[in-house]
């Protein structure tokens, strides 16, 4: 059944200016959503086959330069090439301020035209060329007929195509036309036209085109990289951070435009690899990346000063100044974030990066011979890597379970086995339907063997929105064979459930201890086999041993922790050194890092130097690594000294022994 005419009629009057009213009912066909798919063996596209390619969405233009840096920027510096997709047209009120001028009347048009022109003249600067370099500005047909923008640049290798959808910011409720095109899909939305474009004629688009054209621009491009915003963002409910002039949707730590386009990438990314099930295609061999928002401002800032800089910089080319001549009559940047804005904006957003699902570097078990296998991540779903000689990787194994968020947790049993444990997406309809969570569990049949069936852990809390916000999971198993699993809840908080020997599972239970916490817990056991948790909170890292807090004051970090042999290890706000027992552990840098300890080689720490480059502190030596990679490294300590593996931007592994 579809919407009726009149209903139709209705619809398009509203959009004539900026967007549409909400709708009050779904139409008939109503295509599914994909669904959990956990069966493994399926194929995978050869990594001989593809190319690296990062492709970012973005809800506005300037989403990715607040947010995805400096992933971004390291990947790009590597020569891997980009596809920066922009689903709305950031139109907004059509006002470009300047500081210190009178306002001009509004005109949607030239402000996002504008703001075309600064992500043309950022990423100009960014490949090493003049901001006023001229691109190649192209209409790009879509599934549909549609049509968006395409604007690209090259330097010698390096490559950047800039898409623009150009769907509306703005409904007659403010910030609600994302967001009610996720829940409606009798719901149509109006594309704006920016002003100088060659796309010259509007669009329209429901929830299914939106989805459509999504995997059409994925097919096009089969990007091996994935960076996103992110779906579930955490429940703020202070009033200080709902205000209107904060632009977060009421209570959660995001704009709704962030989310609505971070849930409409993800519902894309499941029906590209699901499709490619159905019709017995390879799955396409990707990595994700979700990057939390506005979040930001609600925690400790934690890129130190070498690192904001550079950001921060990369944000002067796109705010752009009225008095440059750029060839754009309609303006040469967003001025109102102009020349030192992003850094005194008390918001904070650019000094900080946080990652949705923390700690989405390999798994790594040693197997018979003493040959590594890593577990990761690809294309949504579990997959295993095994070196058939030292650092040589074969192909990947799939081992099913999708589609998993980009993180998946660890431990291994006495015996040698070991357990996956993940986030599935169990749901993600959209239009008011289910979009669910669940912990999930893979447990090796035995010791560098096949695996048993997924299994379910549930979710520690009730209801689908609380359990939208769990975190990335991590686990440990203590020397009474027991695994010890914490997640991150909904009141941001810690809850755990533990393996008993057995092999059967308590319930979750929330941690004791007041104060809340970010993702990135850190696990680790001390001598006596006693099992340590650490976490980032506000006011001072919080501290659990055998799951009872522990009451002495810990210092506040800035970033996500680490914990070797039950020690903490940690960056304060806004600082480069990492911070061990024993005061700095000389390791200088940002983002996450990783220790772990053995009798042989006392703690290893492994880590990002404020340069980008893998850095690894081993036996009071430090040593530094250009990375193959996209980020973060895992760590393996044996019988011939430390293992660092890493996936590259391609989809391979990597090894380094250094």
């Amino acid at each position: 059944m579809h919407t009726p005419p009149r209903r139709r009629t209705v619809l398009a009057a509203a959009l004539a200016v900026t967007a549409a009213a909400a709708g009050c009912s779904v139409p008939e066909p109503r295509r599914t959503a994909p669904t959990a798919d956990p069966a493994p063996g399926k194929p995978i596209a050869s990594a001989r086959a593809r190319r690296a390619l990062l492709m970012q969405f973005s809800a506005h233009p300037d989403d990715d330069l607040y947010f995805m840096n400096p992933d971004a920027q390291r990947l790009l510096d590597a020569g891997v090439p980009l596809v920066s997709v922009y689903v709305t047209a950031g139109e907004h009120n059509g006002r470009n301020r300047i500081a210190g001028m009178p306002e001009t009347p509004p005109d949607r048009a030239a402000y996002s035209s504008a703001r075309h022109q600064g992500l043309r003249q950022a990423y100009a600067v960014a490949l090493g060329l003049p901001a006023f370099t001229p691109w190649r500005r192209e209409v790009l047909t879509l599934p549909g007929g549609r049509r968006a923008e395409a604007d690209t640049l090259v330097h010698g290798a390096r490559r950047v195509e800039l898409v623009f959808l150009n769907l509306p910011m703005h409904s007659g409720r403010r910030y609600m036309a994302l967001p009610s095109l996720w829940q409606d899909r009798a719901l149509e939305l109006r594309t704006h036209l920016s002003a100088g474009s060659p796309v010259t004629r509007a669009d329209t688009y429901d929830y299914d085109r939106l989805v459509d054209v999504l995997v059409g621009l994925l097919r096009r491009h089969r990007p091996t990289v994935v960076h996103t915003l992110d779906p579930d963002p955490d429940i703020q409910l202070s009033p200080e951070a709902t205000r209107k002039r904060d632009s977060e949707q009421p209570g959660y730590a995001d704009h709704g435009d962030h989310t609505a386009v971070a849930s409409f990438t993800w519902a894309a990314l499941c029906r590209w690899v699901s499709d490619a099930v159905r019709d017995g295609e390879p799955i396409p061999a990707f990595t994700t990346t979700a990057f939390r928002g506005y979040y930001n401002r609600h925690w400790p800032k934690n890129l130190p000063p070498e690192v904001l800089k550079e950001k921060a910089a990369r944000l002067v080319p796109y705010g752009g100044n009225p008095s440059w001549e750029c060839g754009n009559p309609s303006g040469c940047g967003d001025y109102g974030v102009s020349g030192d804005r992003p850094l005194t904006n008390r918001k904070g957003w650019v000094r900080s990066t946080h990652h949705r699902w923390p700690g989405a570097n390999p798994a790594l078990a040693e197997e018979s011979g003493g040959r590594l296998a890593a577990y990761g991540v690809l294309g949504l779903r579990a997959v295993r890597w095994r070196e058939s000689e030292p650092g040589v990787w074969g192909e990947p194994v799939d081992l099913g379970g999708g589609p998993l968020a980009p993180a998946l947790g660890s431990a291994v049993l006495g015996d040698g086995r070991v357990l996956l444990l993940g986030v599935r997406f169990a749901a993600l309809d959209g239009h008011g339907g289910a979009n669910r969570r669940e912990v999930v569990l893979l447990e090796q049949r035995s010791p560098g063997g096949p695996f048993l069936a997924w299994r379910g852990l549930g979710n520690p809390e009730r209801g689908d929105d609380r359990g939208r916000r769990i975190g990335a999971p991590v686990a440990v198993t203590a020397p009474d064979g027991r695994v010890h699993l914490f997640v991150r809840n909904a009141d941001k908080g810690v809850s755990t459930r533990v393996r008993a020997a057995d092999g059967s599972w308590s319930p979750w239970r929330p941690l004791p201890g007041d104060g809340e916490v970010q993702d990135g817990l850190a696990v680790s056991l001390d001598a006596s086999g006693r099992v340590h948790l650490y976490a980032a909170g506000r006011e001072h890292v919080r501290h659990w041993v055998d799951g009872v807090p522990q009451r002495a004051p810990l210092p506040l970090s800035g970033s996500t922790v680490a914990s070797a042999g039950g020690a903490l290890y940690f960056r304060a706000p806004a600082s480069a050194p990492l911070i061990g027992p024993d005061g700095d552990a000389g390791l200088d840098g940002y983002g996450e890092v990783v220790a772990a300890r053995s009798a042989a080689l006392g703690t290893v720490l492994l880590g990002t130097d404020l340069k980008g480059r893998t850095a690894l502190r081993a036996g009071g030596r430090l040593r530094t690594r250009t990375p193959a990679g996209k980020g973060a490294a895992a760590l393996h300590l044996g019988a011939r000294g430390p293992v660092v593996v890493g996936l590259g931007a391609d989809g391979r592994p990597w090894s380094w022994r250094p």
